[in-house]
């Protein structure tokens, strides 16, 4: 992990990037703050080609996406011309359709025919498509939870990982563990911290919470992570001020690294 390897994840700002005037606004605050990159999830109907404009005019590099599925399987092309025209390697996919996430047939299936779009991706057009979890993969069927499944009847060339941390761990998993586990299949990560407010689990701030963040880090340096996504599905707080103090985190993290 790199200052210039940490990005924020647009999904946190989808109330602030729904148009033009908005999204530039984002960028240049995210900018402002520190941050060198960006996912794009969740923004408004702008045009792709305005939306590099912004990211170049702010410094910002575009390191991965969350695309609709249904578009992967319609669109792939589109798609593709989509992320070369933002210098974008990583075609996300925020979660499986719900019809796959009900039994281990659906997960299989999942895990066939994402392969297949994804390794098109990989040979036409030199993207990877990379697979972002939430907890409910972890429900067990036959023995196996769903992330199991999709990791172990994938195809390791087509179908990479994209683990959200909070997810991992909501799920009942270890987020370190699991790194290790996607070792080489995996170059973007989501990070975020867990904390306990009035008995149950919430949204925190990197740093803030529960969450064993150096021990995830260090697992995501060892499998060869490339992007570090700072991401708050519901903020506290202003969404700016949670960036800012998670970025602010993942700094310190570094600047103590050079003191050790």
């Amino acid at each position: 992990m790199k200052k210039s390897t940490i990005a924020a994840q647009m999904y946190t700002f989808r109330e602030q990037a729904q148009t033009e005037k908005d999204l530039a606004s984002t960028f240049a605050r995210l900018k402002e703050i520190g941050y060198e990159a960006v996912q794009v999830s969740g923004i408004g109907p702008i045009d792709h080609r305005t939306v590099k404009k912004l990211a170049d005019q702010n410094g910002l590099a575009i390191c991965a996406t969350h695309i609709p599925f249904d578009r992967l399987t319609g669109e792939l092309e589109a798609v593709a011309e989509q992320h070369k025209l933002w210098d974008c390697k990583y075609v996300g996919l925020g979660m499986a359709p719900e019809s796959y996430r009900t039994s281990e047939e659906g997960y299989r299936k999942f895990a066939q025919e994402a392969s297949e779009i994804g390794l098109r991706l990989k040979r036409d057009y030199g993207l990877q498509f990379v697979y972002h979890n939430h907890q409910v993969e972890f429900e067990k069927f036959g023995g196996r939870t769903g992330m199991d499944i999709l990791l172990e009847e994938s195809d390791p060339e087509g179908f990479g990982f994209e683990l959200d941390m909070y997810w991992v761990q909501a799920g009942g998993g270890d987020p370190a563990q699991w790194a290790h586990k996607v070792e080489g299949r995996m170059q973007v990560v989501h990070l975020k911290d867990m904390e306990i407010v009035d008995g149950k689990p919430v949204f925190a701030e990197i740093g803030q919470g529960n969450m064993n963040t150096p021990a995830i880090i260090e697992a995501c340096r060892a499998t060869g992570v490339e992007w570090y996504v700072v991401e708050q599905d519901i903020c506290r707080r202003d969404p700016f001020e949670s960036v800012t103090m998670s970025l602010d985190y993942l700094h310190q993290y570094l600047e103590r690294e050079k003191t050790l």
